[in-house]
């Protein structure tokens, strides 16, 4: 296959999907409607299975010394390190959502909507992960924070989720505005829009620079989940479907985390500080989100907020790598941001799990709280294990998946050797067992209280709720005890990242 139809393929495919899913779902006629919506579930399916084959062809083009890109127009698209790690996050955590949303939103009203947007929302992450020049990456950026919103307000016959989605829409508004201002300011300086053209003839220090540096970090970083920047998070999570919650800790704030550091990256020449930047926002959001996450009650919210610190060791092995010019601490970063993925996206199955058996397919849709969990694992034995599993991985423990990246990151700090790191050794050190104070006491509920009332009433487990609950697991403890087998797509994107600032 010609590499430009693979690229044009990788980003096209999902968003002409979306459509045909919707409209197949749209038949009206009771036998119809039935199966058109199994059709639409299907090819939902289907289509990530061909988005993953071709990102295999893409590696195997890459180890063969080729390149994957095509140009649209006047448009130059292309997949480099940090486009695989979208796209791999997406397609591998999308089919595990859609697999458990074929239970989950069975009995929903406007089913199509759902995997229709679920299908453009995985399209836009990839094109934002192909994108070459800041205007395509803006854009790509729009409809991915257009389409996760009305994800968000799904649930608009609930007031909670209207305020929640309407929140969520006025701060990407607010965040894509300011992208699109400092987009504007380096148009002005460099008279171009190419990642690789701002690159080269950016390398003046006009305070402009900077001005745009700031509005680009702001921006993006809203939708990373920077704090202060994080607010819409926790409602968001909350309110949202639990595989909506699970795309958007698993991949949309990743996604905006990447976007900010391709912009960063092309300002290498003009030394604006974002090493700096971005170790100072990884410690302020590990200490913040961890002690955020203590307040909670209900289960989602606490999750959203482990979330922000789990963004935090993301932003430091990025800070130490451009700090110190390491290659492993980039690599670290983005090991990270893969195994978080996994553990983030196998707790908020397992949570949605709970919440659907415990309320919402009896019709309730009340939140999942701390108590209903009490002593789940009497009835609910695989779901509490799973919900277990991800929990202890976030915390940081082997042999799980997120010990092994904490550990790189940490490694190549030490291997830097100056006061500064040493701080920071102990700061990531000591908030990695902090955060096990909020999420051993939920594994305690589970296993060591009796069962609560809201548990002894609750609906049998779907078996399709187990299957994507499965794969995610056997990625965590795969890549816990293997970890090397991650090193092709973690060193490829710390490749793209480093390579701006002459590394």
């Amino acid at each position: 296959m010609k590499t430009d139809l693979m690229t044009i393929g990788l980003i096209g495919i999902p968003l002409v999907a979306s459509p045909i899913i919707y409209l197949l779902g749209r038949w009206t006629a009771r036998t119809r409607r039935i199966l058109g919506m199994g059709l639409a579930k299907l090819l939902s399916l289907l289509v990530l299975v061909v988005e993953g084959a071709l990102l295999f062809l893409s590696v195997m083009v890459w180890t063969q010394g080729g390149t994957v890109k095509a140009t649209i127009g006047d448009v130059l698209v292309g997949l480099d390190g940090m486009g695989l790690m979208v796209g791999a996050i997406a397609v591998v955590l999308g089919f595990c959502v859609i697999l458990f949303s074929f239970a989950y939103m069975k009995d929903e009203n406007g089913e199509e909507k759902y995997y229709a947007l679920l299908m453009a929302l995985i399209g836009s992450i990839i094109g934002l992960g192909c994108a070459q020049d800041l205007f395509n990456l803006w854009v790509w950026f729009e409809l991915m924070a257009v389409s996760s919103f009305f994800l968000v307000a799904f649930y608009n016959e609930q007031p909670a989720s209207l305020e929640a989605g309407f929140k969520y829409l006025v701060q990407s508004a607010l965040g894509s505005t300011l992208v699109l201002f400092g987009i504007a300011i380096l148009f002005g300086i460099t008279g171009t829009v190419g990642l690789w053209n701002i690159w080269a003839t950016v390398s003046n220090h006009s305070p402009l620079v900077y001005v745009a540096g700031g509005l680009i970090v702001v921006g993006f970083g809203i939708k990373a989940a920077l704090v202060p920047l994080h607010t819409w998070l926790p409602d968001a999570h909350s309110q949202a479907p639990s595989g909506i919650s699970a795309m958007l800790s698993g991949i949309v704030i990743e996604a905006g985390l990447v976007a900010m550091l391709r912009s960063l990256s092309i300002l290498a020449q003009s030394q604006f500080p974002a090493g700096t930047v971005l170790l100072v926002f990884g410690c302020i959001n590990i200490l913040f989100g961890n002690l955020l996450a203590f307040r909670q009650v209900e289960v989602k919210r606490l999750l959203a907020f482990s979330s922000v610190a789990q963004v935090g060791y993301m932003l430091v092995g990025f800070g130490v790598a451009v700090l110190s010019s390491s290659y492993v601490a980039a690599a670290g970063g983005f090991f990270h941001m893969m195994t978080h993925a996994m553990m983030k996206g196998l707790a908020f199955l397992a949570a949605g799990a709970f919440l659907y058996v415990l309320h919402i397919g009896k019709g309730d849709h009340a939140p999942l709280v701390m108590d209903d969990l009490n002593g789940a694992s009497r009835k609910y034995p695989v779901v509490a294990f799973f919900l277990s599993l991800a929990l202890l991985g976030l915390g940081g423990l082997p042999p799980m998946a997120g010990f092994m990246s904490k550990w790189q990151i940490l490694v190549a700090t030490a291997s830097v050797k100056s006061t500064l790191m040493i701080c920071v050794i102990v700061f990531v050190a000591l908030n990695s067992v902090l955060s096990l104070g909020y999420y051993v006491p939920m594994i305690n509920r589970m296993y060591r209280l009796t069962p609560s009332e809201t548990v002894a009433a609750g609906m049998p487990v779907n078996w399709v709720m187990i299957v994507p609950m499965v794969i995610l697991t056997l990625g965590i403890l795969a890549f816990g005890i293997w970890p090397g087998w991650a090193n092709l797509l973690n060193y490829n994107a710390a490749a793209s990242f480093l390579y701006p600032f002459g590394l």
